[in-house]
């Protein structure tokens, strides 16, 4: 099950108390104070790994909670130190705190694996009696209890991490197009809406040359203001480098190819992330690089719908290239397109550069 946003209950260790202790052995009857202090509570970790691409454990299990410490102990032996707890997130995992006063603020964004955050701090071991001893007061019996970890509530959102993102309008064909380009397998049907959560998919043009696709659920108007849960689909796209839109250019959908692609346009330019970025914006989803797919070429039956749909592209200097997921027809030549779209942006942006092999 695909989970991208779940609230998050972590509690770190208490410290422990430190200890109260005389030292009474033999010949020995009035040794001093020798209470140790109280460990170091654990403190609770948030660890970016590319092995999970789901929140979903985080469903189940809400509350995580580090190891305490352990209390001091006569002879000076202080007490153990709490276990850390690390706990893995998927890489794209950002994390917000939620404060119902103050709302969602931004406070971590673990893009990189094995990239690793605070998320609670553990308490500190209180001291011992021996702590306490001065001049005046040579066997004090005074100690400090350890202090509490910290307890922190936060919501954890997963932006997923690719190349090149697909839009569109639900039954596009947008899963049937990363299924046929890479190893991904979604579920395919022939009815709206039936991939529910995002897909990545590996493309490897050659043996040095790869890219990651995402096929992100179908989109209609209002996406960005939540309607269909686009707005959680469209927060995905916040990362990628490249949009391709996927227009179907048969009649079938009982749609126009160009109102199709207007329509994703503008939820894309109204589109306002987790982060407020400014909509259209050079950091906005709509000032991405585009391309679109006119798909679905093998069941053409009205050829106007496509030569419309190319005019109206040309006017907005959006490159076109017509393909058929199912057939494969076109596909060679949008791979490419893609590819070059992605190598042009990385060197824009060349702390992510595209995946290569050797």
């Amino acid at each position: 099950m695909f989970v991208d946003e779940v609230d998050l209950h972590v509690a770190a260790g208490d410290g422990g108390n430190g200890c109260v202790s005389f030292r009474r052995e033999k010949f020995v009857p009035r040794g001093g104070p020798d209470g140790g202090d109280g460990g170091r509570g654990g403190s609770v970790y948030l660890q970016a790994t590319t092995h999970l691409n789901t929140l979903v454990k985080f469903t189940y299990h809400p509350l995580c909670r580090a190891q305490r410490g352990g209390h001091g102990e006569g002879a000076n032996r202080a007490g153990r130190a709490g276990r850390d707890l690390h706990l893995d997130v998927p890489v794209g995992t950002v994390v917000y705190g939620a404060d119902p006063d103050d709302g969602l603020e931004k406070l971590a964004d673990l893009a990189e694996d094995g990239q690793s955050w605070l998320a609670a701090r553990g308490g500190d071991g209180g001291r011992g009696n021996r702590r306490f001893t001065t001049s005046t007061n040579r066997a004090p019996r005074r100690f400090e209890p350890g202090r509490p970890g910290e307890t922190r509530t936060f919501r954890l959102r997963l932006k997923l991490l690719a190349d090149v993102g697909l839009v569109g309008y639900p039954n596009a064909g947008k899963s049937t197009l990363i299924a046929r380009v890479s190893a991904a397998r979604p579920k395919i049907a022939d009815y709206p809406f039936t991939t529910l959560s995002p897909n990545l998919g590996v493309v490897r043009l050659d043996d040095e040359r790869s890219f990651v696709l995402a096929d992100v659920p179908g989109l209609i108007a209002g996406a960005h203001e939540g309607h269909g849960l686009g707005h959680r689909f469209l927060s995905h796209l916040e990362r990628t480098k490249v949009l391709v839109h996927v227009v179907d250019v048969s009649s079938a959908s009982g749609r126009d190819p160009v109102s199709d692609f207007d329509t994703i346009c503008t939820e894309l330019a109204r589109f306002r992330g987790a982060d407020d970025l400014p909509a259209g914006g050079v950091a906005g989803l709509s000032g991405k690089p585009q391309i679109a797919a006119a798909n679905k070429i093998d069941a053409v039956d009205e050829p106007e719908r496509l030569e419309d749909l190319r005019r109206h592209l040309a006017a907005r200097s959006v490159p076109l290239y017509t393909v058929s997921a199912v057939t494969g027809h076109g596909l060679p030549a949008l791979l490419e397109a893609m590819w070059a779209a992605v190598r042009e942006r990385s060197i824009d942006e060349p702390d992510r550069p595209p995946q290569e092999t050797a």
